[in-house]
């Protein structure tokens, strides 16, 4: 047995660093069917996870950092957990968190995007006996997965030719839809990939929908709809791993709605904004800001009244009351860093699910 400093991500929390003994352990029974290399030096394929849970679980594994072992391991599976359920092995090294190579990433940045995941995060990993010969045989890790498994949500304002596209369907299916695009039309410019498939229009799911109901809805939407769209490679990818693609996992560079990170260094009169809780349009509660004071550190790193904050210093404060919220933003004694989003881009996001 080595000794290995370990720290990590448990559910939600962050684990305090200890000491402890762990054996090198082989692992005997992957989750799935590893196909041979073709170099025959028994190195495995990656495999793909969504996992999902309810808002007061975790789930259901720690990350861990160990001296003497590379990569980002996976350790602790919960009993019954959600990773346990959907086949996670202790020992796995993490490759991939929703779409994002993470192998090379700090430790503590991976942690990170895990919780900024909310309740849904699709994980790429590979088995540790895989990982350590990957790595002596110098192969470049990045090179064995997809290079864009995520699917797109675009952002369409019709203009006085349409929104730019057109609906193709097979004749007496239903949920089929792939889309021809118009160069330059307003699909085009917000992003709409040629021939890509339809997966939800506004936040909903256009799998039992016929031609004739998805033309409507379109008609309904109005001057704007919202597509989360996936080309022909990425369709294939989900379908054959049996895996949902959802608007949580999609590529969202392309949208008008951005989040807003604000650097505050503390004045002498203070960083000038007060922090209310109040419902959200999404429901539940938030911590909102209000009462900016113009020329003061807050308004000058771009705060606006009815912002709602997301984050403190790079972490989640989603499930944490008034208080709490307060504790995190008085942390550092003379400044903080707010991640926020304004309510037009709060209420663009909870109707997409």
């Amino acid at each position: 047995a080595a000794m290995k400093q370990t720290k990590g991500l448990e559910g939600d929390k962050m684990s305090i660093i200890k000491f402890e003994f762990n054996p090198k352990v082989g692992i005997d029974n992957p989750a799935l069917t590893l196909t041979e290399d073709t170099d025959g030096e028994g190195v495995g394929e990656p495999r793909f996870y969504l996992l999902t849970k309810e808002s007061a679980e975790t789930f259901g594994f720690c990350l861990h950092e160990e001296l003497g072992c590379q990569g980002h391991i996976i350790r602790q599976i919960e009993l019954g957990g959600v990773a346990q359920r959907r086949g996670l092995q202790d020992g796995d090294r993490l490759l991939q968190v929703n779409g994002h190579f993470v192998d090379h990433m700090d430790h503590l940045r991976v942690v990170q995007k895990i919780k900024a995941s909310g309740n849904q995060v699709l994980l790429a990993v590979l088995d540790g006996d895989s990982y350590e010969a990957a790595k002596s045989l110098g192969r470049d890790l990045a090179q064995m997965l997809p290079e864009d498994i995520r699917p797109r949500l675009c952002h369409v304002t019709r203009d006085k030719s349409g929104f730019g596209f057109s609906v193709s369907c097979p004749e007496g299916t239903k949920g089929t839809f792939q889309l021809s695009v118009l160069q330059d039309g307003p699909a085009d410019r917000a992003g709409v990939p040629p021939g890509c498939w339809l997966l939800e229009l506004n936040g909903d799911s256009v799998k039992s929908y016929s031609h004739t109901q998805l033309t409507r809805k379109l008609k309904q939407s109005g001057s704007k709809v919202t597509l989360l769209v996936a080309s022909s490679a990425v369709e294939e990818f989900y379908r054959l791993r049996g895996l949902r693609v959802t608007a949580a996992l999609a590529d969202t560079s392309r949208l008008p709605f951005k989040v807003r990170e604000l650097h505050l260094v503390k004045g002498p009169a203070g960083y000038g904004f007060l922090l209310k809780e109040d419902d959200c349009s999404s429901g539940g509660v938030g911590q909102f800001l209000w009462d900016v004071d113009a020329g003061l550190p807050a308004e000058r790193a771009g705060m606006r009244e009815g912002d709602r904050v997301l984050a403190v210093n790079g972490e989640s404060i989603e499930g944490l009351d008034h208080e709490q919220t307060v504790h995190r933003i008085r942390a550092r004694e003379d400044q903080v860093t707010l991640l926020v989003i304004d309510p037009a881009g709060d209420e663009f996001y909870h109707s997409v699910g």
